[in-house]
């Protein structure tokens, strides 16, 4: 009987010893980057729908490298090499390597069928539309919607920004939509722009977005004084409107958007249908589309996220741009939306508490959330989540609206 070779038995710390340097090491860090983001979705410090799956997917698929099997390596991609995992392959387009590695990927039926084409971000979207109040946002139309185009402001500055970086109009454009804070319409625009940059997008944007619940209470803190933050908003102002109302809105906003940017129409009719089930009282569609298809969708979407950050995926030299201009885009979108509070504040004759600004940065519903645990810091008689929600709706909104708008207008600028 011939030696046995241990590393070959324990494939994972063989093939680590196999790869260049950087890869190893890389692989390691995100390894320990996963654990970090387990523990910090249990500690609920991050969103743990996202960061429990992702944090495990991002440690199993960098341990789980293996030394292909020769006629194994014959069905992959070409320039695969003979180390890879069997998780997914993102960039497969071949269809008869597709259908061979249907077959060998366990996730990649879930990859192929609903993330890289943008049905995932379509099935969340309706249950955000189901879990989704819109009579916050009739009842304050005007303060709604102010806030949200200021709390856009990342979105537009990141373009220019990202442009002068070296990105194409295309990569800009797909980085920018990370200033609205919203991941599905971060996934769909990628999809549609820049599908060779879709995996790090989307990552570096849902990396991000868990961080507005721990990063925007300090850019809160920093630009608005204590005294503001209290400010007890008079609930009494708030007109009852009908489920009817509501009902009617979800359609015709839905129509006439989808007439205006038929691009993201996917995304507001989804959205929209979501909130006509809520509001029509279908309790078994709301029952499902609310549980199963939100929950289901966001578990698989984080896992998913998580097993495409390979180390050869995040060595792209382009992603640490990506990560710079994340960052910025979030920065600059929740600063406009604390500069529209503060307008708001004064407009409406200092009645207004200007925290509610930073929920016009949509991340529904947590960044609503992020507004009434500052303000309940600052006064805990003061409530302001139901004009929060109603900010954050139209943040959601917005954020389509300029989607539609980038991804209708770039192409024609290439």
């Amino acid at each position: 009987m011939g030696e046995i070779n241990v590393l070959n038995l324990f494939q994972g710390v063989a093939t680590l010893f196999a790869s260049e340097p950087k890869i190893a090491i890389a692989r390691l860090v995100l390894i320990a980057l996963g654990f970090l983001l387990v523990y910090l979705g249990y500690k609920k410090i991050l969103d743990p729908l996202i960061m429990l799956p992702m944090g495990l997917g991002m440690a199993s698929v960098n341990a789980a490298v293996l030394f292909i099997a020769p006629e194994m390596v014959a069905m992959m991609p070409e320039g695969s090499g003979n180390m890879g995992t069997i998780f997914v392959a993102p960039m497969v387009s071949d269809p008869a390597s597709l259908v061979n590695i249907l077959q060998i990927d366990f996730l990649q039926p879930i990859y192929t069928y609903t993330f890289s084409n943008g049905l995932i971000a379509c099935l969340v979207f309706m249950g955000i539309g189901v879990i989704t109040d819109v009579g916050y946002l009739l009842a304050r139309p005007f303060a709604s919607m102010f806030i949200a185009i200021f709390a856009e402001l990342g979105s537009i500055i990141t373009f220019p920004v990202a442009v002068a970086c070296g990105l194409t109009f295309s990569e800009a454009a797909a980085i920018s939509v990370v200033g609205g804070a919203d991941g599905p319409m971060v996934l769909f625009t990628s999809l549609m722009l820049a599908k060779h940059l879709f995996v790090p997008i989307t990552i570096v944007a849902y990396l991000y977005l868990s961080l507005c619940y721990g990063g925007y209470p300090y850019l809160i803190r920093f630009f608005i004084p204590k005294k503001l933050r209290g400010i007890q908003m008079d609930l009494s102002t708030l007109p009852t409107v009908s489920s009817g109302q509501k009902f009617a809105f979800a359609i015709i906003a839905c129509t006439v958007l989808s007439l205006l940017f038929p691009v993201a129409a996917p995304l507001f009719m989804s959205f929209f249908a979501g909130v006509a089930v809520r509001e029509s009282g279908l309790k078994h569609f709301a029952e499902l589309l609310e549980g199963p298809v939100l929950y289901g969708s966001t578990f698989f979407m984080g896992l998913l996220l998580g097993v495409l950050c390979e180390a050869s995926t995040i060595l792209d030299p382009k992603v640490l741009i990506l990560l710079f201009l994340g960052i910025f885009a979030l920065l600059f979108s929740g600063i406009g939306g604390i500069i529209g509070g503060l307008l708001m504040y004064f407009i409406s004759g200092k009645k207004f508490n200007p925290v509610i600004g930073i929920a016009g940065v949509s991340c529904l519903p947590t960044n609503a959330k992020v507004a009434q645990r500052e303000v309940t810091a600052a006064n805990p008689y003061a409530i302001v989540l139901p004009f929060a929600i109603g900010c954050s709706v139209s943040g959601v909104i917005t954020s389509a609206i300029l989607t539609g708008v980038y991804i209708t207008l770039v192409p024609l600028m290439q």
